[in-house]
């Protein structure tokens, strides 16, 4: 009888151990599509033609994935001192920055709790309890023991889910995703910030550099008033020409000091970038010289594109994201399993003998679920995970072609824009040529003084479209540089 029993036994031991073995052995298994990256076929070559000098590996290159080496400070291709202080002080202090920093720690913690989706649950659930029965007879019949008692139990409690068709896996799978999405959502922030910060430098310097011009031009238009009152008390010109003069000196004047306005704004603009008040910093005046030239940014291939802004990793990894969702989606429809044990002390008697072996008890065993209808709901699901996937694949495809737009489009602005600062600089010094020769006729008595507002005026409009044209080239240079993905690498995203 005692053998039987040790067989009767081992039996059990042996049916719960296979049970229980064999949702691990299929938990292998995976449902759902495989990821392939949505494909965008891209050109050999960028359309826009590069003027001569843009054509040589000269002065900047994408960012290479290097741990001894700075990454992404791109704008140091402009040697400007202040400008190369200003710009570290992006990544430290913007607020715009710190959130997505945020979001990142949240798509790193919530891969957390998907993967403890990974392992069981232990648990105590201890519980003391009196109860009493009743000694009626038109409710139940005396029990054999006393009617009153006490119970206390001590279990500890086991809880898992088998990761039978790989939903759990697909779940962690898709936070990894969002994680290193979220990483170059913060990328492209940072270098969108940067790239603001250098666009709003740069139009303050050229603002300092048409201040410089205006100055300069109200000295000399009040030179031309002296010139004219002098000629109307000597009886040589009439009234009118005092009065054109004192118009043009004003009109100078005006422009002067509205240029001072867009100025201040630039400084207000670059102190929210960098996380101070505008009461917090003052930049020196610095005019950009009219002669300065931006420097030269090679695109590279259209295909190297896809390695270097962080816009279209971020866009490629939510894509993969969408596809592990259709795979936890997929799994809803496969039945689950689930482990579930408890093993403690229960008794009637005092907490004292508690944990007497004679008060031992366990429960163990494997439970299967399945739902044979719930309303369409899985499907739903379903449905939804595939829509949303491929949402996400054509917001990639789409990012992808906008990447391609916006460095053609700076490539061709820089290409004509070229051209036409040298078109621009001749024809400044014919304007200014022309004013000199129409106020020597005029001091000479040969021109009307209309003639020389109309020289100085177009001298004027030469200058400052000059200095615009300048400050477009810099500009565009560095939005070429933000379309090209600046310095970063999409091998800099944290690791799967």
């Amino acid at each position: 009888m005692r053998d039987e029993r040790k067989l009767e036994g081992r039996s059990r031991l042996v049916r719960y151990a296979a049970m229980a073995a064999l949702p691990l052995v299929l938990a292998g298994c995976n449902v759902g599509p495989k990821y392939t990256v949505p494909a965008v076929p891209a050109p050999p070559a960028f359309k826009e033609a590069l003027p001569a000098e843009y054509k040589s590996d000269s002065t900047w290159k994408p960012g290479q994935p290097n741990d001894a080496m700075p990454r992404g400070a791109w704008w140091t291709v402009f040697n400007d001192a202040q400008l190369n202080a200003l710009e570290p002080q992006v990544e430290t202090a913007n607020q715009t920055l710190k959130q997505a920093d945020a979001n990142m720690r949240a798509a790193e913690a919530e891969v957390k709790v998907r993967n403890a989706d990974r392992f069981p649950t232990f648990g105590i659930d201890p519980a003391v309890g009196s109860q009493r029965f009743s000694q009626s007879p038109y409710f139940n019949a005396a029990p054999s023991f006393p009617v009153t008692g006490s119970t206390t139990q001590y279990p500890v409690e086991l809880n898992y889910q088998v990761d039978l068709w790989g939903q759990v896996r697909k779940n962690i799978a898709a936070g990894r995703e969002e994680t290193q999405a979220s990483a170059a959502d913060r990328v492209n922030i940072l270098l969108s910030l940067q790239a603001t910060l250098a666009s709003d430098y740069l139009q303050l310097r050229t603002s300092d550099s048409l201040a410089h011009l205006l100055d300069a031009t109200v000295v000399q238009y009040q030179e031309a008033l002296r010139i004219t009152t002098n000629r109307f008390n000597g009886g040589v010109s009439p009234k009118s020409d005092v009065t054109q003069a004192q118009t043009q000196l004003s009109a100078a004047k005006v422009l002067a000091t509205n240029v001072h306005i867009q100025r201040a704004q630039y400084e207000h603009a670059i102190a929210n970038l960098i996380g101070k008040s505008p009461a917090e910093l003052t930049i020196p005046d610095s005019p950009l010289p009219t002669s300065a030239a931006p420097p030269v940014i090679p695109p590279g291939l259209p295909s190297e594109l896809l390695e270097r802004r962080p816009d279209i990793a971020a866009a490629e990894r939510r894509a993969a994201e969408g596809n592990e969702a259709v795979g936890v989606a997929e799994a809803a429809f496969y039945p689950s399993v689930l482990l579930t044990g408890a093993l403690g002390y229960a008794s009637t008697a005092a907490v004292n003998s508690l944990f007497s072996p004679a008060n031992a008890v366990y429960s163990l065993g494997p439970g299967i679920a399945f739902t044979f209808f719930d309303g369409g709901r899985r499907k739903g699901i379903r449905d939804e995970a595939y829509a949303l996937f491929d949402r996400n694949s054509a917001a990639y495809k789409q990012t992808v072609l906008t990447g391609f737009q916006q460095v053609e489009d700076n490539l061709v602005a820089l290409h004509t824009l070229t051209d036409e600062a040298a078109q621009q600089h001749d024809a400044t010094l014919s304007a200014q040529e022309s004013e000199r020769i129409f106020n020597n006729r005029y001091v000479g008595g040969v021109d009307t003084y209309l003639q020389v507002i109309t020289a100085q005026t177009t001298a004027l409009n030469n200058e400052v479209n000059e200095i615009d044209i300048l400050r477009r080239r810099m500009t565009g240079t560095v939005s070429l540089i933000l379309a090209l993905g600046g310095g970063w690498d999409r091998s800099q995203l944290p690791p799967q």
